[in-house]
């Protein structure tokens, strides 16, 4: 590389060949057509001339002269660590003490982020008749590590802990759990996730929660085909929250799945078909089969949808149960994270019977009647108080299908991103 070339350099940090400054060189003149962007860069200290006072820029440069220009630019902040000329002359740059490391150089390989959520929740009714405390203080920190294996693929871990602030921890005690750890990417046109990940099925009216499973989504046009295969991972459910009963095993063994959907201008549409074995909630204990069929209407900022379910569990065969039921929701906007001010209202319906339930997405006391399923509504709304500081409250209203028992949940939350 010629020296003059450094003309090159000037033009990657932003020098403008214009830009003229003192030339401290005497064979480099005023007329040279690389002589406004050395003499800026001289001026700011990035290259030197000789003791004679010249610059010698016909001379051929090594790799070590010019990593002594990169490491220049980059102590004074003309270029990042993340620069390709960094990149480039990282060997050398380690001979001469500019420490960029091979665990530097990736450090864009591998991201940390996490959501901390301070929750409260307060119950009143007759289905919480049984429990030893009908509150719940919370606070629970996710940290996610995300690694990028190649520009198809990454992997992610979710670490989490949580601390209750009355019922089994009360005394300081807290649990800390590996929750996640899975493959994410694109083989063709099929989108691949694959290991322990957070499954959302039903727009969470039949599962929200953890899933030991492989699952590909394939997109046509406006419409996509999504199928799992896997087991249903143990979660702490809704009564576990409080310390008062065992929610350590899993809500159901093998499970498959199969979805079709798409969005057709204002219109979401779904229909889906699952089989899961071996329930442990609702107080069923048998094989479960549930179809679904749903649709989403937006306009503007506003929403309105239902969505028709059908379950079929071998422990209500010879009970009267209802074994179906449909859920109706509707809101305006939507507290955005990243957006200080902004807010969203939001009501839902639910009258579900209970095979059509595993793990419900709402923080509402869905499974306090067991078999007999549920109905009631949720009100609530979400506010960004601060960038990436969202506050929740919600109310729910719930009763059995079979009697006039009900499970009020008062429920709010503090969510901080990072």
């Amino acid at each position: 590389m010629k020296k003059s070339l450094v003309f090159a350099m000037a033009m990657a940090l932003g020098v403008s060949a214009t830009a003229f400054a003192a030339n401290p060189f005497s064979d480099l003149p005023a007329g040279h057509w690389a002589y406004g962007a050395v003499a800026k860069l001289a001026a700011a200290g990035v290259v030197d001339g000789y003791p004679d006072g010249t610059f010698k820029g016909d001379k051929t440069m090594t790799r070590y002269e010019m990593a002594q220009i990169v490491a220049k630019a980059l102590a004074k902040g003309a270029i990042g660590a993340d620069d390709k000329l960094v990149s480039e002359f990282a060997d050398e740059l380690d001979n001469l003490g500019v420490r960029v490391a091979k665990l530097e150089k990736n450090a864009d390989n591998v991201k940390i982020t996490g959501t901390v959520k301070a929750t409260y929740a307060d119950n009143n009714g007759g289905g919480f008749k049984d429990k030893t405390d009908k509150s719940m203080a919370r606070l629970r920190t996710d940290i996610f590590f995300t690694g990028e294996v190649n520009d198809n693929w990454h992997y992610v871990a979710m670490l989490r802990n949580q601390q209750f602030f009355n019922g089994k921890n009360e005394n300081g005690e807290d649990d800390t759990d590996f929750q996640r750890a899975y493959l994410n990417g694109d083989i063709g046109v099929v989108n691949v996730t694959a290991g322990r990940y957070n499954a959302f099925y039903n727009d969470g009216n039949t599962y929200d929660n953890r899933v030991d499973a492989i699952e590909a989504k394939v997109p046509f046009g406006n419409a996509y085909f999504r199928a799992a295969y896997g087991k249903m991972a143990s979660a702490k459910d809704y009564t576990g929250k409080y310390g008062d009963e065992d929610a350590s095993n899993s809500v159901a063994d093998k499970y498959w799945m199969s979805e079709l959907g798409g969005t057709w201008g204002n219109w979401d549409l779904s229909a889906s078909y699952m089989k899961a074995d071996d329930l442990k909630t609702m107080g069923l204990t048998g094989d479960d089969k549930i179809w679904t069929a749903g649709a989403t209407y937006h306009t503007g900022k506003f929403y309105v949808g239902g969505m028709y379910l059908k379950g079929d569990d071998d422990t209500l065969s010879n009970k009267a149960y209802d074994d179906d039921g449909y859920v109706f929701k509707m809101g305006w906007a939507g507290a955005k994270k990243a957006v200080p001010g902004s807010w969203g209202l939001y009501a839902n319906y639910y009258d579900q019977g209970a095979p059509t339930v595993i793990s419900h997405t709402m923080d509402g006391a869905y499974d306090a009647f067991g078999e007999e399923g549920f109905k009631g509504y949720k009100v609530g709304g979400n506010l960004t108080v601060a960038k990436n500081m969202v506050a929740q409250v919600d109310y729910y209203d719930l009763k059995s299908k079979e009697n006039d028992t009900h499970a009020r949940t008062l429920w709010s939350q503090m969510v901080v991103t990072f």
